[in-house]
């Protein structure tokens, strides 16, 4: 179980914080979705779950261990915003091995296999995929890391209805295996999968429903 408690983050040498006395508990194999409007620090958060920033204040335990920023990056895979500007490799193949050159075959194929890429050539390009194998591919790129817990920031931005679908779909199997936190602003494919949710406004986060959030948006208009 993830657990972060009374998380405080005040950026350098500013007086306001962007996170504000943070509470949130997600167990294994649930998928949790943090939903707000932009600037109300939901990629912070993430950051700090990831590792890649130091709360100001506050605790952040897997289980019953508390975890330093070091820790955290062994524990997570973030997937940033818009993933596919940050591919690298040359082919599928070079994507996956960045960082793992030893990585084998049965190794590469299992990654593949768990985001639907099973059946792609390991020589094609990651930027002649279509949006949605390239965000899948991003997912990849993480589970061949083997973390225990899976961090998407707006996993949906820029995708049409089709494949933000299909992701939905993907991302219901994935939890199965790991935990997954998703900050969105856009929760409309994600709240009926979600098992958790909380609502992320000026830094402070409140829990809510997730069966209520469903259908407020399963009967909005389209």
């Amino acid at each position: 179980m993830l657990r972060l408690k009374q998380l405080l983050y005040y950026p350098a040498a500013t007086s306001t914080a962007i996170l504000k006395q943070i509470n949130l508990e997600l167990p294994p194999q649930q998928m949790g979705l943090v939903i707000g409007p932009s600037g109300s620090g939901k990629s912070t958060l993430l950051e700090i779950v990831a590792g890649l920033a130091t709360p100001t204040a506050g605790v952040l335990y897997w289980r019953q261990q508390e975890l330093k920023p070091h820790d955290l990056q062994q524990l997570a895979g973030l997937v940033f915003q818009f993933p596919e500007r940050h591919f690298c490799g040359g082919t599928i193949l070079e994507e996956l091995r960045l960082g793992h050159p030893e990585l084998g075959s049965e190794q590469v194929y299992q990654a593949l296999t768990e985001v639907g890429l099973e059946d792609l050539s390991l020589f094609t390009s990651p930027q002649s995929l279509s949006g949605g194998q390239q965000r899948r591919l991003s997912l990849a790129v993480q589970l061949i890391r083997q973390p225990h817990l899976l961090l998407l920031d707006e996993p949906t931005a820029g995708l049409d209805w089709s494949m933000r679908k299909q992701l939905a779909t993907l991302l219901a199997k994935l939890k199965q295996h790991w935990s997954l936190l998703i900050v969105t602003h856009d929760p409309a494919e994600l709240v009926s999968i979600a098992d958790r949710c909380w609502i992320l406004n000026h830094g402070e986060l409140a829990p809510t429903d997730p069966k209520i959030l469903s259908l407020q948006y399963s009967s909005a208009p389209l």
